[in-house]
Order: C-alpha cells, then sequence, then structure tokens
C-alpha cells in the first residue's frame, strides 16, 4: 500500500516512477530489430498502440537483416536499442563488440522446419537445400546441430544462405528454390494450409536458447541509463497489454506480415504471448554461459566472459520499485 499525506495514493501513482511527466519532450531513439518475426509481437505492439510515448521515448524502427548487421550498428551508435534473439547476437557480442542484452522477453525456439510437400522426414533432406538468413546465424547454427543429430553433413544437405527474414526464405521455399526452411508462428501455420510439412520441431534439440531481447550499448547504458530504464519498462508494459489485449496484439502481427489468416494470426500469438514468454524478463545468466561455450567451440574467438554480455539491473528495477506488481495488479503470473 502507498500511502502519502495519510490518504492512499492511486495505484500506479507512485510504483510507474517510469512514466513521462507532464509536458516532458520526447526523447528521441532508433530501435533495430534484426528479421521480421512473430517474436518480436511485444516489440510490434508497443509502436502500434504508442507504449513507449507513455514512457517519454520517440522510438523511430529500423528494420535491419540479420544479428551481425543489427550489432553493427548498434556498437556505432546508428542505433540505440536492438529488438533480437539473443542467441542470434552472443557469438558476435562475445567477440568484443559493444552490446549487452537488457532484456529477455521470450526464452526457448519456437521453431519447426517446414519443407515441401515430398518431403515427409529429415532424412528426405539429402541431395536438397534449406534457407538460412546468414551463414553464422543462429537459424544456420540450429540447422548444423540438426544435421549432426542425424548423421548428415553440410555435403548431404545444402545450407543455402538468403540474407533475408523468415517471410523471404518461406517464400523461396514456395518457389521451390530451396526445399525447406525453419519458420516460426505465424508461418508454421500458413505452410500446413499451403500443403507444406513438418518435419521437425527444432524446440525438440534441447538448445539453452535465448529468444527476443533487448540489446543497447555501451554509450546508452553510461550516459543515459535513464531512457534504457524507461525502454525496458516500456516492454515489460507490452508483455502485459498484449495478454490482457490479444486482438490488438494480432493485428501488429498481422501488420508485420501482412498477414490475414485469423488461425496463423493465433498460433503466433499463443506462440509468443504465452508459451515461451518471460514476463520477468530476467536474461537467464546459465543460457547466456552455454551460449558462450558453443560459440567458442565453433572456433569464434571470446574475448568477453559471459557476465559481461547482460546486465538483469534494469529489468530487476522493475520488481523493486513495485512497477510489475502495479502493471499485473499483484504477483507476476507464472513466476
Amino acid at each position: 500500500m502507498i500511502v502519502t499525506s495519510g490518504a492512499m495514493a492511486p495505484v500506479g501513482v507512485m510504483a510507474n516512477p517510469y512514466l513521462a511527466r507532464p509536458g516532458e519532450t520526447a526523447v528521441p531513439v532508433t530501435a533495430a530489430t534484426c528479421a521480421t518475426s512473430g517474436g518480436f509481437l511485444h516489440f510490434y505492439t508497443a509502436l502500434d498502440n504508442a507504449l513507449f510515448d507513455k514512457y517519454g521515448l520517440k522510438v523511430t524502427h529500423a528494420s535491419l537483416r540479420g544479428g551481425p548487421n543489427a550489432l553493427a550498428a548498434l556498437s556505432s551508435d546508428q542505433v540505440q536499442f536492438v529488438y533480437c534473439a539473443g542467441d542470434a547476437t552472443l557469438p558476435g557480442m562475445a567477440t568484443g563488440m559493444d552490446a549487452k542484452l537488457v532484456a529477455s522477453v521470450h526464452v526457448g525456439l519456437p521453431w519447426v522446419l517446414l519443407a515441401r510437400k515430398d518431403i515427409k522426414r529429415v532424412e528426405d533432406l539429402k541431395g536438397k537445400s534449406v534457407a538460412v538468413s546468414r551463414t553464422g546465424d543462429l537459424d544456420f547454427r540450429v540447422l548444423k546441430v540438426l544435421l549432426k543429430k542425424f548423421n548428415l553433413t553440410e555435403e548431404d544437405v545444402k545450407l543455402r544462405s538468403m540474407g533475408a527474414s523468415q517471410p523471404e526464405k518461406y517464400q523461396a521455399m514456395a518457389l521451390d528454390v530451396v526445399q525447406a526452411t525453419p519458420v516460426g508462428p505465424p508461418l508454421d501455420v500458413r505452410g500446413k494450409k499451403d500443403g507444406f510439412n513438418v518435419i521437425y520441431n527444432l524446440n525438440d534439440l534441447g538448445l539453452p536458447i535465448i529468444f527476443s531481447s533487448v540489446h543497447t550499448n555501451s554509450k546508452m547504458l553510461k550516459e543515459r541509463p535513464a531512457l534504457v530504464q524507461k525502454f525496458v519498462a516500456a516492454v515489460a508494459e507490452a508483455i502485459h497489454f498484449a495478454e490482457k489485449n490479444p486482438d490488438k496484439a494480432k493485428t501488429s502481427i498481422a501488420q508485420a506480415f501482412k498477414l490475414n489468416d485469423p488461425d496463423a494470426l493465433q498460433s503466433a500469438y499463443d506462440t509468443f504471448a504465452k508459451a515461451v514468454i518471460n514476463r520477468r524478463m530476467l536474461v537467464p545468466a546459465n543460457a547466456v554461459v552455454e551460449a558462450v561455450q558453443i560459440a567458442r567451440e565453433a572456433g569464434t574467438n571470446i574475448r568477453k566472459k559471459p557476465e559481461e554480455l547482460f546486465d538483469n539491473a534494469f529489468v530487476e528495477n522493475l520488481e523493486k520499485s513495485g512497477f510489475l506488481r502495479d502493471i499485473w495488479g499483484g504477483a507476476v503470473p507464472g513466476q
């Protein structure tokens, strides 16, 4: 209970110290996504419903392709935030690039391997091509693990770098440029309706995947930590907003994917708003350690310790300040 001058203060007045003050000028920042992904549901929703504006942030969205490109833009301060899968960026961060994870919205790998109609099993990929974003990107690394599991090599199955997001890779498969591609919701449902086959649930590989995460750089952390805190708070509110406003969240996914399939949108919503959601947004330290170790074993020149790659202080502040309890009306569900 928050009491001031002997009276109870309205809920949210004291427990949300991150909101913009009346008349406060919004601060412009640029936030990049590294792909078009259903996993960025909360970022899209925050943009479309002016949640960043509430916190005094005027966010410009830059759409970049691939974790390495996004990290390069962040390291040079062309963008101040990156919204991307942590496991897509951690290898580059560990080599010394200027970036830190400050929040992880999703933990887990919500992808399946989708293949053309004549391919029923992973073994049927022999002599075929599978689309990946780029050599070394997360989908490339995951598929290498899959091939090894099934005693296949890159000579047996070509991993074709497309330099593209999931919608473009899906289209390449539909045109038979490649014969399979990893996808997440909503494209898994669309693929089934188009007659393609789900031949493997990639989460079954059991990899310690840090998925959709907020990144920032050392300049922001040193010079404008209050803005980092506001950005993290806005994303935390977007998690609550999407859960309580499913239609608005699905509209944001529909706009990002130019998709109007209710079943596909529901699949994306159920996966990213519920199944793999990490409502407190703590970056799992053990998963960072494992990601760095995997990168080292793959030959990456590691220059940073795992603990130098993330900072949970901002998400911890949301709990300490009473912010999370305030927006959820009590304990955070499922935590």
